[in-house]
């Protein structure tokens, strides 16, 4: 296949020999499978044969999506660690009226992906930053989970300190949509019981993995469930992406109820550790919990 500049340049779908014209000069976000390489579009593929070069994370994962479709390009490795060296040269080659496309290993680059800051430098020069959409694990969960869609909010990967992890979930604790997590497996169990503790262990989630893959799986049920099922059933394999359903917006049990449980608590245990038990056994967020028994201690040292 000619990769000469200016010419056509080749890909295969099926056993058609395909042609794509060099791109105009931009930095071209092109999604790429999560999994199943048959997840790739039409234009995705033309994008990817027509381009002057193809930055990915990694050369060697990129390079068997290539070879599946016949697209043998020029490959630039950018990711985290090489970012600073890396950058400078795919902007020159946009300067020089060059085409780039940038991949991540999986999924739409620039989500939870250092494509990010690539692409803020490329607008800051000037250039044209072109979305080639395709396949998202944010999404493809999203619709699997089985809970509400029409208003959600993806989360990225939560802090790995049990301090900073709770309060990112506290923060987050009452947006009105879906919470889209993603989660490395060894810490899926941890982070399952932060959520349960700090959301309300009652609310409704889902955990899935290995999307579009072989061993896809969505298990579902209440963040409590889940927690305790990863808990005992340890790490799972593959990538996983958590989705937890909305707060309710039904009216909460009456007040009584909830202070004689919080005091009846408090008396046998530290107040945060009775606001996380009171969170179990309710339904009810943490902080929530936490913030109200604060004010009853101070209201009954008052009066």
């Amino acid at each position: 296949m000619d990769e000469r500049p200016g010419k056509k340049r080749g890909y295969v779908i099926g056993q058609a020999e395909m042609t794509a014209r060099p791109l105009e000069s931009a930095l071209y976000l092109v999604a790429t499978p999560i999994g199943n390489l048959a997840d790739i579009t039409l234009r995705a593929l033309e994008v990817l044969a027509g381009a002057d070069i193809v930055a990915c994370e990694d050369t060697r994962v990129t390079r068997i999506l290539l070879e599946r479709y016949g697209i043998r390009r020029r490959m630039m490795a950018y990711h985290e660690h090489n970012a600073a060296e890396a950058g400078p040269r795919l902007l020159a080659a946009l300067s020089d009226g060059g085409s780039v496309a940038l991949v991540s290993d999986a999924g739409t680059p620039l989500v939870s992906d250092p494509g990010y800051r690539l692409a803020v430098e490329a607008i800051a020069d000037g250039h044209r930053v072109v979305p080639i959409p395709g396949a998202s694990s944010v999404l493809a969960a999203l619709v699997a989970s089985g809970l509400p869609s029409d208003a959600f909010f993806f989360a990225g990967f939560l802090p790995v300190k049990a301090g900073q992890r709770r309060t990112r979930l506290e923060e987050i604790a009452p947006v009105p949509g879906t919470l889209v997590f993603l989660e490395s497996p060894r810490r899926l169990a941890a982070s399952l019981a932060a959520m349960a503790e700090t959301l309300g262990g009652a609310r409704r989630a889902a955990v899935c993995r290995e999307l579009t893959k072989a061993f896809e799986e969505t298990r579902r049920g209440s963040l409590a469930e889940l927690a305790a099922h990863y808990d005992q059933a340890g790490a799972p394999k593959g990538e996983v992406v958590v989705c937890v359903a909305p707060p309710e917006a039904g009216a909460p049990p009456v007040d009584v109820d909830i202070d004689a449980l919080l005091l009846s608590l408090v008396a046998e245990m530290p107040a945060a550790k009775a606001a996380a038990e009171a969170a179990r056994q309710t339904g009810l967020a943490r902080q929530e919990l936490y913030r109200r028994l604060v004010a009853l201690k101070e209201s009954n040292r008052g009066s």
